[in-house]
């Protein structure tokens, strides 16, 4: 069995990906963002280094996100008006729509093209968006994860039964829960950055605090992306 040929296959696959390229990157700017926090007072130098790269991943995202904003748009003239998830999946999008037609004006600026002072009030409003996304789409997630469990539970009485039970059934609602562990892990690290945009405090604006939600967040995206 050929495995590093099948890690390399796979590895194309993701970076094929807009998503796979985006959470390569923002390994890139939150490592970086560490290694500026621990280099700055004993290796200015590096640590300088450090910090360009972390600006110039985080600028190379912003415009690799260009239009990105239309997927929410899409997302959220799809969602369902009724229910509970319905109601959740609306808020969920227009959140991030707001955050992903903001951030542009946010990397124009940050890039030269718009006026400075553009920079930080399109970045208050990207994040305010991105904040109440998540907010949403957290509850989303912990939702469907409660209706697996409980459709799990089911199964596994009707199996303890002596009554047929789906076992390919099982194995995708617990696929399911793991993903969907995933994207809430990466959506509370993403949370965590949005509101030191928002309210700046001493906790969620630390370097380290920062540079562990970005690889939380880079990581668990990583997963959820990676060809099976």
């Amino acid at each position: 069995m050929n495995t590093t040929g099948d890690t390399l296959d796979k590895l194309v696959v993701f970076l094929a990906k807009r998503d796979g390229i985006d959470k390569l990157v923002k390994t890139f700017q939150y490592v970086s963002k560490l290694a500026h926090w621990g280099a700055e007072s004993s290796r200015p130098g590096f640590a300088q280094r450090a910090k360009c790269w972390e600006t110039a991943s985080g600028l190379s995202r912003k415009a690799f996100r260009t239009g990105r904003f239309l997927t929410g748009f899409n997302a959220l003239r799809r969602a369902a008006p009724a229910g509970e998830l319905g109601a959740l999946a609306l808020l969920a999008n227009a959140g991030e729509m707001v955050y992903y037609f903001f951030d542009h004006f946010t990397w124009l600026s940050r890039a030269g093209v718009l006026e400075p002072w553009l920079a930080r009030r399109a970045s208050f409003v990207s994040a305010f968006g991105e904040s109440v996304g998540y907010v949403f789409f957290i509850a989303m997630d912990l939702v469907m994860i409660r209706r697996g469990l409980r459709q799990e539970r089911r199964l596994l009485l009707l199996r303890e039964g002596g009554k047929d039970a789906d076992g390919d059934q099982v194995r995708r609602i617990r696929m399911d829960r793991v993903m969907r562990l995933m994207a809430t892990a990466a959506n509370v690290a993403d949370l965590v950055i949005a509101i030191a945009e928002v309210e700046p405090n001493p906790f969620c604006s630390h370097a380290v605090t920062l540079g562990i939600s970005g690889l939380v967040s880079a990581w668990a995206g990583w997963y959820r992306n990676w060809p099976s």
